[in-house]
């Protein structure tokens, strides 16, 4: 279930589809594989790691979001 689950939300993120949610998906599947299965956590644990900083960073510039909602760009200026 919760690799269906996470390979779904993998998919919306290779795509750039609904970014955000899905990485905070994508991460809570992967965190609960990791407790899971505590013989074999590093690998649930690192993609949860990645899908976290994914959700945090946002789509990028070719992305279905930045297509449809615009790319959004933070300029900081000099003190």
């Amino acid at each position: 279930m919760a690799t269906t689950v996470a390979a779904g939300a993998g998919v919306l993120l290779v795509v750039g589809l609904w970014t955000p949610i899905a990485g905070v998906i994508a991460s809570l599947a992967e965190i609960w594989m990791a407790f899971s299965l505590p013989a074999d956590f590093q690998a649930p644990a690192l993609a949860a790691a990645i899908a976290m900083a994914l959700a945090l960073l946002g789509p990028g510039a070719w992305s279905v979001d930045a297509h449809n909602y615009g790319r959004k760009r933070i300029l900081i200026k000099d003190a």
